[in-house]
């Protein structure tokens, strides 16, 4: 398991980022163990990004078996780590967990598909709705459209079918 690393960006007060990397330190060893009892191979990294605790797991043979389907089996371990590290310290943990770099494509993704119905919005006029996504994915999308200047999103409609829509302001 790697030491836990903090983003140089951020500047967080000392006492959070101790409780932040107590956190990955009990997701991490948390996870050694399921990694062990499902006989995985992979190298388990703690970072500090902003106000959450970031627990990677890379460099094993069939690690995307635990990113499973459009993410489902990732999401559930991360509910999972979240469940034990709460047990551990008694607060409501929003640690992320990635998997074999599965989240970071997936925002890089959705960045894209973002920004690019923005600039089509901002050029046709015409409002856009994009495909059901999971509350992460919808953050991901909004935060990229907030970046082009004479656009706006919303998110509409009730899980699990919730979309983020593009208007032009």
């Amino acid at each position: 398991m790697t030491a836990p690393t903090q983003n140089p960006d951020t500047e967080v007060d000392s006492d959070s980022d101790d409780y932040l990397i107590e956190e990955g330190e009990i997701a991490g060893d948390y996870l050694e163990q399921l990694l062990d009892v499902l006989d995985f191979d992979g190298d388990i990294d703690l970072d500090v990004e902003g106000d959450r605790a970031v627990v990677s797991i890379d460099g094993g043979d069939d690690l995307t078996k635990l990113v499973g389907r459009k993410g489902e089996v990732l999401d559930a371990l991360q509910e999972l780590t979240r469940l034990a590290v709460q047990q551990a310290t008694g607060e409501r943990s929003r640690l992320m967990l990635d998997i074999a770099g599965w989240r970071a494509g997936r925002r890089a993704e959705l960045t894209e598909l973002g920004s690019s119905a923005a600039r089509r919005v901002l050029e046709s006029g015409e409002r856009e709705e994009l495909a059901p996504m999971t509350p992460f994915e919808r953050k991901i999308v909004h935060d990229a459209v907030a970046k082009v200047d004479g656009v706006s999103s919303e998110s509409e409609g009730a899980e699990p079918s919730r979309r983020v829509v593009v208007i032009k302001d």
